[in-house]
């Protein structure tokens, strides 16, 4: 790769896709010139966010060297479909790595960027440090946990944080941090920014799906959960703090005891 075509690509990543033979979507070509220290991408299926996130990682290990990445999903599989786009991105610019480091779920690079792809289990991500950029995806479907066992790691490496995901009800760190977290550079893609979504298709999907299940899906809304009884916004009325609990929850439980009597 030339002086020049590595200088348009350090300063606009979105040329990455272009290079792997892609044309970006201008939702695309606009979160691939930011780089925000936290990052939240609430997307529609299949739009290609995943795509998105990959050339994040190869631009993170190709100009921020020497990188950890650190990928975790809510099963193995969603792991290694995003190392298999950071390959393929990869291959495109002729990047150099040892073949003796590469598997389904890491891979290393001649330069001392390494990135590797874990399920989401708390004991799996104990004890990894150092990490530049981490990438939960499918972000909704990760347990609370897991988030809560990753922040310390990146407070202390001063990391990146970037979550992808389509929305799964009004539950999780995944809806909280869109709805009321601080830092984040929020991003919003609906199937209909989706260039490979024809409106018919999406016509289709509207009529033949239930309302809350299309909007959640194709547009990105967070839904609540099928078969609740009392919406989210009901459950958050009731709550007050000015209200004490009618139990004193700070006793065992063989002395627990009412605090009215």
């Amino acid at each position: 790769m030339g002086s020049g075509a590595d200088l348009a690509i350090r300063l606009d990543p979105s040329l990455l896709m272009v290079k792997a033979g892609m044309t970006p979507d201008p939702w695309q070509e606009k979160i691939l010139r930011t780089r925000p220290q936290r990052m939240i991408l609430n997307c529609a299926r299949q739009v290609g966010k995943t795509t998105v996130l990959a050339c994040h990682i190869v631009h993170e290990v190709l100009y921020h060297a020497p990188a950890l990445v650190l990928v975790l999903g809510p099963a193995e599989r969603q792991s290694k479909e995003l190392i298999r786009s950071v390959s393929r991105i990869r291959d495109s610019m002729g990047l150099q790595y040892d073949p003796d480091r590469q598997s389904m779920t890491s891979m290393e690079f001649l330069n001392g960027s390494r990135v590797v792809a874990l399920p989401s289990k708390e004991g799996n991500i104990r004890g990894l440090a150092a990490v530049t950029l981490l990438v939960m995806d499918e972000a909704s479907r990760i347990p609370d946990e897991v988030y809560n066992a990753v922040k310390p790691m990146l407070s202390i490496s001063r990391g990146r944080l970037a979550l992808l995901s389509t929305p799964n009800g009004k539950r999780g760190f995944f809806h909280k941090e869109w709805t009321e977290g601080e830092g984040w550079e929020r991003f919003k893609v609906t199937a209909y920014e989706c260039s490979r979504y024809s409106p018919e298709q999406l016509a289709l999907e509207k009529r033949s799906q239930p309302a809350n299940w299309f909007q959640q899906e194709y547009l990105c809304e967070f839904s609540d959960t099928e078969g609740m009884i009392f919406s989210y916004e009901d459950i958050q009325r009731a709550v007050s703090s000015d209200v004490l609990p009618l139990f004193n929850t700070n006793m065992g439980d063989a002395d627990v005891k009412p605090l009215y009597q």
